[in-house]
């Protein structure tokens, strides 16, 4: 059988021993083998770091985002064949999609917020300038740059193709080249994702390395600008977190570890209601789906206790449903798990959760299957439990596999309790349409988990389940889970980033961020909308005005608009306004003469206006004031997609004592070269 290759140092590495042999969940067959023999860890996280991570930081987040886009349309391509070798480590056609696909949709959504919300540029602003002294001569702000290390991704047996792609997706589009290492069993998997990406040549060089086999002596040589992510077991997390060198260099280490995920039925949702339907069709779904081999399945299901024994038997009616088999074959529900030993695994536990409760549905020792020997393969049944949940072994105890305990609660202020037993969760459900049940579970069960469904009749035909994690938001959880977070949006892109305090002039933190801070020189001449993309810079502004408020222009403003706020069109009324004392103009009256006053209206490289940001109103307008607008570019943004690309402009809408009574933030689309 082959033996799998690694991918280091800019060339295919193949081992110089006989591997590990690989076996096929279902049928026991050998798939692969698989060996690290040989790889020189050192070199390859030096060839990251000198090779991939310079490549990187050239590009834009923009640019990195539309490379993104191109990979996951690239292996969309080849989702039959990844398929077809999915089914190998025991998938059904739909646990394969819920791998790959989502594994692409990782890759599409990190392309998508790129392009959305980090900036045409190779440095993240973040938060607004802090200033440091009274005349505004020395400010400070936060911005993030890539680490100048690699991504060490050290990934889970249970999803060969999300996983790593959901670790690598944040770390690209951060600028850090990633290291991946799967788990043995089902990396076979994981080689032909990465034998497809490095035969694209989307990436740059050095930006994807990729290791069959044992780490070896991998953490001996990260340091502090390197990133280890892990997935696994929580034992495994502890040993690698204590590893010395992690230790002695604060290397940044995040780990997403074992979950005694909870769902709660709120005691509103008896049998009959679409909610008691939604929480067992749920507790069935994610006991099977992946053959319960998912860190945020569900793991305790807790039930007010009068609804205990309906809960058993719909359960169990449906799990009576589900067909085991090779995961090929048409009609299965259910595949293997994805090793006899992880198997021999589930077992172990089973046994010690039996000495808490008894079996409601299932045999841990017996299955019977479609199309497979149920020896040779990993093949095992559903097995749903019930125990005590004052006992220790449920929230203690997690069986990888097809496996959820029913226990049963009598109050709120109980499950709340019960669900913290955990030690700290990935993910959690809420299934109930009782606000007031919902909101004292959310908020006493949030601080032991990274994510909270709420599951009712509202949402769920939109809902994405209990146990998909979404890369918009968090992936991870306190204490037991790791105490990490994956994902999350730019949360998970500024993770492989250094965050940095920059203090000195308004000028200088122009200069280096890329953005006109106000203080910082500006440059008037020619109008500013009357300069394409190409030509406009930071800094580029114009003065207009004055142009004198007068009780005419409120008046109409009133009447054309409807706005007949008292403070607008009653003098009485106005006066004895403790903010006012008497008529004052429509703020947005003060807006729209702002931008009478710095339009340039002829035709020209300015598009369109798309929008206001930070609107505020500082100072009232009376009758008789004269007002000024400062407008000034603020920051520049193309996109590499299109003609042409945004503006932001700063705007200062002062009065005659040359206060602001008006800022905000100017969005345009202007023309990269003159039309």
């Amino acid at each position: 059988m082959a033996l799998l290759r690694s991918y280091v140092s800019g060339g295919w590495h193949t081992a110089a021993d006989e591997g590990v042999p690989l076996h096929d969940a279902a049928t026991g067959e050998e798939v692969a083998r698989i060996s690290s023999n040989g790889v020189d860890f050192a070199a390859a996280l030096e060839y990251g770091r000198t090779v991939g991570g310079p490549a990187l930081r050239e590009l834009t987040f923009h640019q990195r985002a539309a490379l993104l886009k191109a990979l996951a349309s690239h292996l969309r391509e080849h989702r039959d064949e990844l398929y077809a070798l999915s089914a190998r480590t025991g998938a059904t056609l739909g646990d394969s999609k819920f791998d790959i696909d989502g594994g692409i949709g990782v890759l599409f959504s990190y392309a998508s917020k790129g392009k959305r919300e980090l900036p045409n540029d190779t440095v993240y602003v973040e938060g607004n300038v802090e200033p440091l002294s009274r005349g505004g001569t020395f400010v400070a702000q936060h911005i993030a740059t890539p680490l100048r290390g690699v991504a060490v991704q050290i990934n889970a047996f249970n999803f060969p193709v999300w996983g790593p792609l959901e670790k690598f997706a944040p770390a690209f589009l951060a600028g850090v080249p990633s290291l991946v290492k799967p788990a043995s069993q089902t990396a076979y998997l994981t080689a032909r994702v990465v034998e497809l990406i490095i035969e694209s040549g989307i990436l740059p060089e050095g930006s994807l390395q990729f290791v069959a086999g044992s780490a070896g002596d991998l953490l001996d040589h990260v340091t502090a600008q390197d990133l280890v992510s892990f997935t696994g077991s929580a034992s495994t997390a502890q040993k690698l977190r204590a590893h010395p060198v992690i230790i002695r260099n604060a290397v940044r280490f995040n780990a997403e570890a074992d979950s005694l995920n909870c769902s709660i039925l709120g005691p509103d949702a008896v049998q009959g209601t679409t909610e008691f339907d939604l929480f067992v069709k749920q507790l069935v779904t994610e006991m099977t789906v992946k053959a319960g081999q998912k860190c945020t399945a569900i793991r305790r299901a807790f039930v007010p206790a009068s609804l205990l024994d309906d809960v058993a038997s719909a359960a169990s009616e449906r799990l009576a449903k589900v067909t085991v088999g090779n995961p090929a074959s048409e009609g299965v529900r259910m595949g293997a798990l994805a090793s006899l030993e992880q198997r021999e695994e589930v077992r172990r536990s089973l046994k010690a959760l039996l000495d808490a409760g008894s079996v409601v549905f299932g045999d841990p020792e017996r299955v019977e299957v479609v199309d497979a020997d149920a020896e040779r393969g990993a093949f095992i049944s559903p097995v749903l439990l019930k125990a005590d949940p004052e006992r220790s072994e449920p929230h203690e105890v997690e069986a990888f596999g097809p496996v959820s305990t029913l226990m049963p609660y009598t109050s709120t202020e109980q499950v709340v309790d019960f669900a913290a037993r955990g030690g700290g969760s990935l993910a959690g459900s809420v299934v109930s349409a009782d606000k007031e049940f919902v909101r004292e579970v959310v908020l006493g069960a949030a601080p032991f988990h990274g994510r909270l469904l709420v599951l009712d009749a509202e949402d769920a035909k939109e809902s994405t389940g209990h146990g998909s994690p979404m890369p918009q938001l968090v992936h991870g959880g306190p204490g037991r889970a790791g105490g990490g977070e994956e994902m999350g949006g730019v949360r998970g892109v500024l993770h492989h980033m250094q965050r940095t305090a920059v203090q000195g002039s308004p000028a200088v933190l122009s200069a280096v961020t890329g953005r006109w801070v106000a203080g910082a020189p500006r440059a008037e001449g020619v109008h500013p909308f009357r300069k394409s993309l190409a030509e406009l810079r930071i800094g580029d502004s114009v003065v207009a005005g004055p142009r004198v408020v007068s009780q005419e222009d409120v008046d109409h403003f009133a009447e054309f608009t409807g706005d007949t706020f008292y403070a607008h069109t009653d003098p009485e009324a106005a006066a004895a306004n403790p903010l006012f004392g008497g008529i004052v103009a429509h703020g947005y009256l003060v807006v729209s003469f702002a931008a009478g006053l710095f339009v340039s209206p002829e035709p020209g490289p300015v598009l369109a206006n798309y929008g206001l940001e930070n609107l505020r109103f500082l100072t009232p307008v009376k009758v008789g004031d004269s007002l000024t607008v400062t407008l000034t570019a603020k920051q520049i943004t193309p996109r590499i997609d299109q003609d042409y690309g945004e503006v932001r402009w700063d705007a200062d809408v002062t009065n005659a004592e040359g206060e602001s009574v008006a800022k905000y933030d100017v969005l345009t689309l202007v023309s990269k070269e003159q039309p």
